[in-house]
């Protein structure tokens, strides 16, 4: 599995100022790298850093990890992605994610609904429209185009896109709960997970990514989906120093990234064995003592979701990720200098 390992860079999302490191993307670029990833969440969007990269840069991939399905219909996603391949010369990679209740519908406006089901069509919308084989007629629980509700005038008629797209435009998914990682391997080319540890993938994720392969049909197989795990990357000699940049990252996702009771990080966390630091890293931080919350982050898991301390030790513990199913590695990091060591342990 090591030789089949690639790059990928995370950018993730912005904070006030948005300020893209383009000295790191040219430098992944340089080096080898498949992919640049860009995110969003309620501030900075996913696509347009990428259509400004993609001006900027001649080889790398640029992929969207991830679109906010609720922020868009169907069509206007296919749009953009199809827009967005033909400009930077087929280079473009479709991921999108369902986001969560609180950004859904405190940001969005819109019910969070059905998740599996809303993914099923949007999918499936998606792929007809990049297909471009008829009119775009589709009928489904979450969508039904061309719309016909109770306040419809009657008038909407089946479309094809004006524009030709690559009918087999790569589609990504990120899933963390059992269910929706199934359906990623069932319906996508792809997954974008968040805090894979390759050391407990087969107690988190085998069985649901088997099922998922094995519901598709046609003999798809890990060979013909990708895994491109998120791993954050912090070089230093201060191995505590290295830990400690990981886990307010660790404590914002486990501890305030949804409702106590609706916290798919915090689930995971729990799937993973850490269920007792989990509830502490979550009481802390949703009573607002973040800095307590980052401080019942175990080095334990640090160590299982990141890669952190001397190029050696990094060496060393990467070994995992190589013999794990992943087969792209989408290092985060602010380090240009972890960039390139990266590239040189892994390309």
């Amino acid at each position: 599995m090591s030789n089949r390992l690639r790059l990928g860079l995370n950018l993730g999302y912005s904070g006030a100022r948005l300020q893209l490191p383009l000295d790191m993307v040219l430098e992944a670029e340089r080096l080898g790298y498949h992919v640049v990833w860009a995110a969003e969440s309620y501030g900075s969007d996913a696509v347009t850093p990428l259509a400004w990269l993609g001006a900027l840069t001649q080889r790398i991939h640029l992929g969207t990890a991830i679109m906010q399905m609720p922020a868009r219909t169907p069509a206007n996603t296919a749009m953009t992605a199809i827009t967005l391949d033909q400009l930077s010369g087929g280079r473009f990679l479709l991921g999108l994610g369902l986001s969560g209740p609180q950004v859904v519908e405190g940001w969005h406006g819109v019910a969070y609904g059905k998740p599996l089901a809303r993914t099923r069509d949007y999918v499936s919308i998606v792929r007809a429209i990049f297909a471009r084989e008829a009119p775009l007629v589709y009928r489904g629980d979450s969508y039904q185009v061309p719309y016909q509700g109770a306040d419809a005038t009657g008038l909407g008629k089946p479309l094809k896109s004006i524009l030709h797209g690559r009918p087999d435009l790569p589609i990504y998914l990120a899933a963390i709960g059992p269910k929706n990682v199934e359906l990623a391997a069932e319906i996508a080319d792809g997954w974008l997970p968040i805090f894979l540890a390759p050391g407990h993938y087969d107690q988190t994720y085998r069985a649901p990514i088997e099922a998922g392969l094995a519901r598709a049909g046609g003999g798809k197989d890990l060979d013909r989906f990708d895994i491109a795990a998120t791993v954050p990357v912090v070089l230093g000699n201060n191995l505590e120093e290295c830990r400690n940049m990981v886990k307010p990252f660790v404590a914002l996702y486990v501890g305030g990234m949804g409702a106590r009771d609706k916290n798919f990080y915090f689930n995971l966390a729990c799937r993973m064995g850490y269920e007792e630091a989990a509830n502490r890293i979550q009481d802390a931080y949703l009573a607002g003592n973040k800095g307590a919350a980052m401080a019942a982050v175990p080095d334990a898991l640090v160590d299982d979701i990141a890669l952190v301390g001397p190029k050696a030790r990094i060496a060393e513990r990467l070994e995992a990720w190589r013999q794990s199913p992943v087969t792209t590695l989408n290092v985060s990091t602010f380090d240009i200098n972890a960039v390139r060591v990266m590239a040189e342990l892994v390309l």
